[in-house]
């Protein structure tokens, strides 16, 4: 045991604390790897940790990895985890609601080639369709798949539909408007 007597004011987190808090620093760390500059600029990071985090995405090794993310990890240790959670948050919904949008647009395609009334309801919610084109691509990706051929026309039907059916807007972060805001001065 120790020789040192217990002092009850002693409030400083255990060593297990910091270790795990370090871990927490390194993980956010690592989720920050694959983003880009201009994404990892609108978190006000220190030029240290951004260039780290660039470093990062040029190495290979798996050695050399390892060890920028610990790196990554001491650096980011000082800063405030919140913000850059609220971040990825935000990251991962405009992420989420455009594979929703994706996913959308393939069972719609789907419907279109399944079902020959489909393409009729879909003209008469979105009448800017290009119709001639779509239904020349619904007849050539039926086609397709009774020869079992590559789906050329599968596909075609997928960015025609990309093109009438928007994606939903994501919301804006404050960082953005006030990027706007000083090109429209210009």
């Amino acid at each position: 045991m120790s020789d040192l007597p217990f002092d009850p004011e002693y409030d400083q987190p255990s060593k297990t604390r910091r270790k795990q808090e370090a871990h927490d620093m390194q993980e956010l760390g690592e989720q920050l790897m694959p983003l880009k500059r201009k994404q990892l600029e609108r978190l006000n990071l220190p030029e240290r940790v951004v260039d780290a985090l660039l470093e990062s995405q040029r190495l290979t090794e798996r050695g050399a990895i390892k060890r920028q993310k610990q790196y990554i990890g001491k650096l980011m240790r000082d800063l405030d985890p919140e913000p850059i959670r609220e971040f990825l948050s935000t990251l991962r919904a405009t992420s989420d609601r455009h594979n929703a949008w994706l996913h959308r647009l393939e069972r719609l395609r789907d419907t279109l080639i399944a079902d020959d009334s489909a393409l009729a309801a879909f003209i008469a919610e979105h009448p800017e369709a290009p119709v001639q084109s779509m239904r020349q691509a619904i007849r050539n990706a039926k086609a397709e798949q009774a020869a079992g051929k590559p789906p050329k026309a599968y596909r075609q039907l997928f960015q025609l539909l990309k093109e009438v059916i928007a994606e939903p807007a994501a919301p804006r972060l404050a960082d953005e408007d006030e990027d706007e805001d000083e090109t429209n001065e210009d």
